[in-house]
């Protein structure tokens, strides 16, 4: 698949995940009263099992098994978790962005993260 059909199936699939994601935390926050930090990562959660399952097949076309990719995708999944809380924090408790615009700029680094890293390392071709 070319850099460019892969790059384009990867932001569909970010809309469909970032969809979840911004789901739960918009709800989580303005339904339930949540604080906006934990809302997120709850609502990371669900984005990153929608861009689990739909990159794997859509976006890298992974010949590799569930046990072997999903173990890695889970620790590329804990660093963007990792960031998301970093991020989500210092922007709207120390530089005091609202919630969505600190989500949006927080989206942005984390979709670059998860791209290399997936593309490289997690559904890379498998050396068998």
């Amino acid at each position: 698949m070319s850099l460019t059909r892969q790059m384009s199936a990867f932001v569909l699939v970010g809309l469909f995940s970032a969809a979840a994601h911004y789901g739960a935390l918009v709800g989580l926050v303005e339904l339930f009263g949540w604080r906006p930090v934990q809302a997120t990562l709850v609502g990371y959660l669900c984005g990153g099992l929608t861009s689990y399952v739909l990159n794997r097949r859509h976006t890298f076309e992974s010949d590799r098994t569930h046990g072997e990719a999903g173990w890695r995708f889970a620790l590329v999944a804990v660093v963007g978790f990792c960031l998301t809380w970093a991020l989500m924090a210092y922007l709207t408790e120390r530089a005091d962005l609202p919630y969505l615009p600190a989500q949006i700029l927080t989206t942005c680094v984390v979709l670059i993260w998860s791209f290399i890293a997936n593309k490289v390392w997690t559904f890379a071709p498998s050396q068998n």
